[in-house]
């Protein structure tokens, strides 16, 4: 696949889940749409997102729950879409999700891969693994960003590959097939082991198997995990997305 056609395709996963067409994310205006839950959406939540945003550094495409959408459409309002997600426009969409009981998640700032191979040579003891063979590191801590919490079928674990020091593991990759083409890479470090090159090398390496298997390796950070940034960038991928959304609260989570 060509950037071009990365690009395409991410754009029409995100139509699906944002209630939009593909062409609406290089819009020059501003748009928003009602929430819902496309069967062909990423599957992180069991119902529609309350509101939730999308740039890709031009216009916003907002999904929200329709009881927001005429404080929206004043809210967007001359407003470039990019700039929506800065500090002082999230406090006003903060302020106004907590009247419904809702409060933003953070910015997730989402990169895809250029369509050239990094074909990287290491002298670490790399270890593949397959589906079958990831279950054992369910549930440890200390791969909470590589694998999910548990098996997912909905978004299951296909592929991980770890660094070995004698027979500890010093860090871990792994995709986790959001859908069927798009696969999310997470990588997790030991503490003692940081520094020496292992998360790069690792994610490269998973890069690169996930495109020979033909789909699309995608990596997702916070805007402070600057860690995280170095690796991505590092590795061949390229910033292309932000997108955020709300979720329910508890009225004794508010700050008073």
């Amino acid at each position: 696949m060509t950037e071009k056609q990365i690009i395409e395709s991410v754009k029409r996963q995100l139509s699906y889940e944002l209630n939009c067409e593909p062409e609406d994310f290089s819009s020059e205006e501003n748009i928003i749409t009602s929430a819902n839950l496309h069967e062909k959406r990423r599957k992180f939540s069991e119902k529609p997102f309350f509101f939730q945003i999308v740039t890709f550094g031009n216009n916003a495409v907002i999904s929200a729950d329709e009881s927001l959408h005429p404080w929206l459409g004043e809210w967007v309002r001359d407003k470039k879409g990019y700039w929506l997600l800065e500090q002082h426009n999230f406090y006003e969409l903060e302020t106004k999700l907590r009247e419904y009981g809702y409060k933003m998640a953070l910015t997730h700032h989402m990169f895809i891969p250029t369509p050239e191979y990094l074909n990287v040579k290491t002298d670490l003891n790399i270890k593949w693994l397959e589906q079958k063979d990831i279950g054992e590191y369910y549930g440890r801590d200390e791969f909470s960003n590589a694998l999910c919490d548990r098996f997912k079928p909905e978004r299951p674990d296909l592929l991980a590959v770890i660094a070995l020091d004698g027979d500890k593991i010093c860090g871990m990759a792994g995709c986790s097939a959001d859908t069927p083409e798009m696969w999310q890479i997470g990588i997790d470090v030991l503490p003692e082991y940081r520094g020496r090159g292992i998360g790069k090398t690792l994610v490269a390496l998973l890069r690169d198997e996930t495109l020979r298997r033909g789909a699309i390796p995608y990596y997702g950070t916070s805007l402070s995990n600057i860690r995280s940034w170095k690796i991505a960038l590092s590795c061949g991928f390229v910033p292309t997305w932000i997108e955020t959304e709300s979720y329910e609260v508890k009225r004794d989570d508010f700050v008073k």
